[in-house]
């Protein structure tokens, strides 16, 4: 239908103006959850042991009285987005509902692990948010990334000279790779057979901590810094989280040393986990996740996957 000869309906027209809206105020869902984080909302609830009414939710945050109504639209709105539920309260409070935890929000209970509120954080600091203010800047200009656009130098050497960020990056990464401790205990048919692994790119120690609880035994290398696949040629299984920072040639040398470093008679395994688009499998909100990922390849680093 032609939009500007009149032949579009107006349902139509109204739903392509909705779409639009949606996604124009779409930093407001993820600034909305962010508030709730900050103000610690998912522990309170988590602490309060049943449902949890708006006026008691306004008096354990210890907010002002006139803040009563915003809070109600901010909760509606969250709730609305799958982040929290209601539920009726018990008869003495009338219709009255109160708010519940349901499972995206429980990984944003701070006292609890899996807890992701670090890496959330991580995501909506204004450092992070700022380059998305340059792409266009970016895509016209010679700067290799969309953050060196912003701020003048890229996110690594940014987080050398600014210990604070850097500090709160670490932080969101080790909450994310903390969610990898159930892929680990789930995929024993991958990890069960193996006697020994290095972990390479292994920033914190996490992951290694992860694999060190669930299999004991093992001999377990931890790399950090440089990567130097050659160093570990003794052992018998790499497992890779890191390729996505780097260039194909890079990959590509960095997988043949991994084969080279397998050792021929007793055999091994190279094990890579990272992001697979896969549009024909994936539930749509899956799939956009994954895109999402994808173009912070050029955001944040040169040569990214």
């Amino acid at each position: 239908m032609d939009l500007h000869n009149g032949q579009l309906g107006a349902r139509e027209l109204f739903q392509a103006q909705s779409h639009i809206y949606k996604h124009a105020f779409s930093f407001a869902n993820s600034m909305s959850l962010s508030c709730a984080v900050q103000l610690g909302i998912p522990d309170i609830i988590h602490n309060h042991k049943k449902p949890i009414s708006l006026p008691d939710l306004v008096s354990s945050l210890q907010l002002p009285p006139s803040k009563i109504n915003a809070l109600h639209r901010l909760m509606s709105l969250l709730t609305h987005l799958g982040f929290f539920a209601t539920t009726k309260l018990d008869p003495n409070h009338g219709d009255q509902e109160g708010y519940v935890l349901i499972p995206s929000s429980r990984l944003l209970i701070k006292s609890e692990l899996p807890n992701l509120s670090p890496l959330f954080q991580t995501v909506v600091d204004p450092v992070m948010v700022a380059p998305w203010q340059f792409l266009v800047d970016w895509f016209r200009g010679n700067e290799e990334t969309a953050f060196e656009t912003a701020h003048g130098v890229g996110i690594w050497e940014f987080c050398d000279k600014n210990p604070k960020f850097n500090n709160l990056f670490n932080e969101g990464m080790a909450s994310d790779s903390r969610m990898m401790g159930l892929v680990i205990r789930n995929c024993e048919a991958v990890f069960g057979e193996l006697n020994s692994l290095v972990h390479v790119g292994g920033g914190t120690g996490i992951i290694a901590q992860i694999i060190s609880e669930a299999f004991p035994t093992w001999i377990l290398i931890l790399g950090l810094g440089e990567l130097n696949v050659g160093y570990y040629g003794q052992h018998r299984a790499k497992r890779l989280c890191v390729l996505h920072n780097w260039s194909d040639e890079d990959c590509v040398k960095i997988l043949k040393r991994c084969r080279e470093a397998i050792p021929s008679k007793e055999g091994g395994k190279v094990i890579i986990i990272d992001i697979v688009v896969d549009g024909d499998k994936d539930e749509h909100d899956i799939t956009e996740t994954k895109l999402v990922c994808g173009i912070l390849a050029p955001f944040g680093r040169a040569v990214g996957k």
